[in-house]
């Protein structure tokens, strides 16, 4: 059976397949109307969500399937302390693939280890959130014809945006890629993405400061909010929040074929005078995440039972009682999981459910 909680549980050619199959949704919508009848999708958010859940909703509705589940966890059996495990063994009996999103990273992998239907992670913490991987990787697609060989921009909070961590680890399938990190010191890419995933897998990158020395060289420019939920307290949020402001002086810099994306909401960071920019994208990038949704869950009930479509087996897991991880926001701290584990080929041991390293070399 196949999960999608992080963007490299699939390969490339999944991932290509799935933006095939959203681009054929697009283009004979009538086609797929009733294409999931009969089938259900349980929604488990237990943080607040308005576009993500509303885009899984209208997904498998235009599929012509049903949703059922929760958008606020104090209205579940969760306030009474039910787990992330037993909730999903449960409602995998009620629903044929569940979407979680959950403020505790890492819970989506431990859900997957227990449900009996796929399981969707809609964003973890500020680890992981593949179905806005997939919707970005569609919406460059359309706006640009193709993904290899792009420069990419990534601008703002860098630190905490699981957004920008998933996008990045999924460029790395595609060729010449270049990403440029346009952040404060403050809210920098984390090290490990730069060592473990760039590095690793040879993608061209560089930090600058600003937005206008490097706007125009790029093919997109990603900007993110400054996420003030992300902040130890309210003087450090205010620090940086207006640091990097997208306004239409910057944007005639820039080429006349480039895409601005964000996932949204936004703040302050793209003045609204830039949205009448034939080049500002994000919102064309919303509805995206709805057919790339639909894709996402017509390919995943198609593979349920394909011994060919499984969860890559790359990562070797150990269980360790010894050892912990200090990540407060890791269900491993939370809740009662086992203590698991994975190696990386520099010898440090990270912690298997939200990549923190437990152990130096």
């Amino acid at each position: 059976m196949k999960h999608l909680i992080d963007p490299t549980d699939l390969t490339r050619e999944e991932t290509d397949e799935i933006i095939s199959l959203a681009q054929d949704i697009i283009s004979h919508r009538e086609k797929y109307r009733d294409a999931l009848k009969y089938h259900k999708l349980a929604t488990l958010f237990y943080e607040p969500s308005t576009r993500t859940r509303l885009s899984f909703t209208a997904a498998m509705m235009e599929l012509g399937g049903n949703v059922l589940g929760f958008s606020d966890a104090r209205n579940s059996s969760v306030s009474k302390g039910e787990t992330v495990a037993d909730t999903v063994r449960v409602v995998g009996n009620f629903a044929d693939v569940i979407a979680m999103r959950h403020h505790l990273e890492g819970a989506p992998f431990v859900a997957s280890r227990f449900s009996k239907v796929p399981v969707i992670n809609a964003g973890d913490g500020s680890h992981a959130h593949p179905t806005q991987t997939l919707t970005d990787l569609l919406t460059i697609t359309r706006e640009l014809g193709g993904i290899d060989g792009i420069t990419i921009g990534f601008c703002g909070d860098l630190k905490f945006g699981r957004t920008v961590h998933s996008l990045i680890k999924a460029l790395g399938r595609y060729r010449d890629i270049k990403v440029i990190l346009i952040a404060p010191d403050e809210l920098r890419l984390p090290d490990y993405i730069k060592h473990d995933v760039c590095d690793r897998q040879g993608i061209n990158y560089r930090e600058v400061k600003t937005i206008e020395e490097v706007i125009g060289e790029l093919d997109v420019l990603y900007m993110t909010r400054v996420q003030k939920e992300r902040f130890a307290s309210e003087e450090e949020y205010d620090k940086v929040k207006d640091s990097f402001v997208l306004d239409p002086e910057k944007m005639k810099g820039a080429k006349k074929k480039m895409a601005v994306l964000h996932p949204l909401p936004r703040v302050n960071e793209i003045a609204q005078e830039v949205d009448e920019d034939p080049r500002a994208a994000y919102f064309r990038q919303t509805e995206n995440g709805k057919f790339v949704r639909m894709a996402l869950i017509y390919s995943l009930l198609k593979w349920k039972d394909d011994p060919t479509h499984t969860m890559p087996q790359t990562t070797e897991y150990f269980e360790d009682k010894a050892l912990h991880c200090h990540n407060n926001k890791c269900i491993s701290t939370n809740e009662a999981v086992k203590p698991l584990f994975h190696r990386t080929e520099e010898g440090v041991v990270r912690c298997a459910y939200c990549d923190a390293i437990v152990k130096g070399k």
